[in-house]
């Protein structure tokens, strides 16, 4: 090891020098021991830390959704597909595309109605017809209008026809023939609830044959705009897509029980 002497100054004073220096590195020896030690305890803390957090979770993957709910739909209470119109072309697709030789046909007897395809509906029961019956009823333009009841009617594919003998009608109106089944005053309401995070509407009819322990709400025309009706939907029923809610309940006002 080289020792630099600084022959101006006597041997003491090199010394002193030297040992000065000595002690300095000492002090920054141990604050950098410190910093460290310091550093260590926080790493191990963060990693305790970190160890005790829980995995961030991975996205839900959206659930599959079903052909027919694209348009109003529900499952009587004996398990029969029902779906209706949101608007005048789905109607057209409804009668175009999913209205077969044995369903049903059912629609309010009022100008501006949701088609109402009962899937089998030839083989229904009178309890299954009849919850079509109300969820016809209660995608009408009475809803808008306050009407407690309307009367709607029930007919077979070959009833309905979009031929008139003179062109085609236009887009959501059908030529009917024939005897209709009639189902009349029909009582409007809905029952919405919960199902595993999905919003599901049904007639009221059908909701009061199902199982209770659902977390739902009653629907019927009241007062409140249908914006802050939604919105109590959604708080009631604890969920988040409130656009989903909006196009699930009829044009009106509503009363949210």
């Amino acid at each position: 090891m080289r020792i630099k002497v600084d022959f101006t100054k006597s041997p003491q004073e090199n010394a002193s020098e030297y040992y000065t220096k000595a002690k300095e590195l000492l002090l920054k020896k141990a604050g950098t021991e410190k910093a460290i030690a310091q550093l260590q305890d926080r790493l191990e803390g963060m990693e305790k830390e970190l160890a005790g957090m829980e995995k961030p979770q991975k996205p839900a993957l959206k659930q599959k959704r079903e052909w027919y709910e694209k348009f109003h739909w529900f499952f009587t209470s004996d398990g029969m597909l029902a779906i209706g119109g949101r608007d005048a072309v789905q109607n057209e697709s409804l009668n175009s595309k999913h209205f077969e030789d044995n369903d049903l046909f059912f629609h309010a007897d009022i100008f501006g109605a949701s088609v109402v395809i009962l899937k089998n509906g030839v083989s229904a029961g009178a309890a299954a017809r009849e919850e079509a019956a109300q969820f016809a009823a209660s995608y009408s333009s009475a809803w808008k209008e306050g009407l407690a009841s309307v009367d709607v009617y029930a007919m077979g594919r070959d009833q309905v026809s979009k031929s008139t003998g003179k062109g085609s009608l236009g887009t959501g109106s059908f030529l009917l023939s024939g005897e209709r089944e009639w189902y009349r005053s029909t009582a409007l309401g809905l029952a919405a609830f919960n199902d595993e995070g999905k919003f599901k509407v049904v007639p009221a009819k059908t909701f009061e044959k199902m199982n209770k322990s659902y977390v739902h709400c009653n629907i019927s025309i009241g007062k409140d705009k249908k914006s802050d009706s939604a919105k109590r939907v959604m708080k009631r029923l604890g969920l988040r897509d409130l656009d989903d809610v909006m196009q699930q309940l009829p044009a009106g006002t509503f009363s949210i029980s």
